[in-house]
Order: structure tokens, then sequence, then C-alpha cells
């Protein structure tokens, strides 16, 4: 059994390797990018961070394992780290799927693509290459050439009406992380602003609430 003095010192090595902040950014980065109906943008730092000290946090417990530490302090820690590997993993995961759903909105708007990494860019490019290439040579090819594009129903549409995008419409529940005056009008509309003080919940069209989200003045949950 680990003396007092091994076990605060083993906490206090975990609390340096492990950031408590970070592993709170990384969840609320996922439940936000999980909630909203928009790719958000990527946290690149932050990942990196996660990484890192995933890393070090597995040699670490894997010494732990050979040296002979407390088995129920050492199961402490890797629960911590399996908790931290699903926030991370889902994160990632989460991306990927809604690339992968608006690939073709996210390549086309600039704001979407500056919201990608460069590995999540080259993902979305490589999975809208394939995809254009396979509805040619089944489908595409064997209409009139008026209906072979992959972004337009017909040659003489204006738009790419053929492009799924997001619904940013949508309703989400969100909680405001200091005071925040929100616009709830479109433009032509009566001016008319709802007041949301710290830890106010709220059910509310997203693309009301976009820009605080951006800011990290709320939180989606």
């Amino acid at each position: 059994m680990a003396s007092n003095s091994e076990t605060r010192g083993s906490s206090a090595d975990y609390e340096t390797m492990m950031s408590a902040s970070d592993v709170e950014l990384l969840k609320r980065a996922w439940r936000n990018e999980k909630a909203a109906p928009e790719i958000l943008q990527y946290e690149g730092a932050l990942v990196e961070r996660a990484k890192e000290q995933i890393e070090l946090v597995e040699e670490s417990v894997e010494d732990y394992v050979e040296n002979g530490k407390d088995p129920l302090l050492v199961s402490l820690y890797q629960m911590d780290l399996d908790r931290t590997q699903f926030l991370l993993r889902s994160y990632l995961r989460v991306r990927l799927l809604k690339i992968e759903k608006f690939m073709f909105h996210n390549l086309k708007s600039e704001e979407a693509e500056r919201r990608l990494s460069e590995q999540e860019r080259v993902f979305a490019t490589k999975c809208a290459d394939d995809l254009a290439k396979h509805f040619e040579e089944t489908v595409l090819l064997k209409l009139p050439e008026n209906y072979q594009s992959v972004l337009k129903q017909s040659q003489i549409s204006e738009v790419d009406d053929m492009v799924p995008q997001p619904h940013l419409d949508t309703f989400v529940v969100c909680r405001s992380n200091n005071f925040v005056s929100l616009n709830l009008y479109e433009e032509g509309e009566s001016p008319e602003t709802v007041e949301m003080e710290r830890g106010d919940l709220y059910f509310i069209r997203y693309k009301i609430v976009k820009g605080a989200i951006e800011s990290g003045q709320i939180d989606l949950i």
C-alpha cells in the first residue's frame, strides 16, 4: 500500500500531467460541437495539448504498474485517462460525421472551410472527389447534359440546390457563461432582444446564439 507521501506525490504529478482545465475545455468543446448544427472552429491547440497529456499519463501509469504502486491509485488514474481519451475521440468523431454530411458545403463556404483543420480539409476534399466520381460513373454521365452536375439539379439552377447545408434555424439548449444581450429579430422585423444572466438556460434558435458561442459567452448543452 502506498504511503500518504507517495500518494500526495503521485497526485501532484498526475495533476501536472493532466490539466483539469484542459479536460473541462475539451468537454466543453465536445458538447458544443455535438449540439451545434454546423461544424465549429477546430480547437487545434487544445487537441494537441490533450494528446501530449494523454501520452504522458499513459507512460506514467505503465511506470506505476511496473513499480508496484497502489492498484487503487493506478485504477483512478486510468479512469481519468479513459475519460479524456473518450472525450477527445468523440470530439473528433462528431466533426468527421459533420464533414461527411456537409462535405460540399464545408468546401464551398469560406467560413466553414476556415473552421477545419488541415487534416480535416484534406479528408473533406478526398471524400467530395470520391463521391463526385462515383456519382458521375454510376448515374450522372447517363443523364442529359443539363442534369450532370453534382451540385445542381440542372444547369439552369441559380444556386447549388443539391448541396446539403446545416439548418441554422434549429433550436438548441444553451447556458450563458456571463451576462449577454441577444437580438431576436430578423432584418426588417421590429427590434427585440433577450438578456441572459450568468447560468441562465434558454431554448432558442441556433443562429441567434451562434456569435455568442463562438466568443465563449454561451455554451450548448
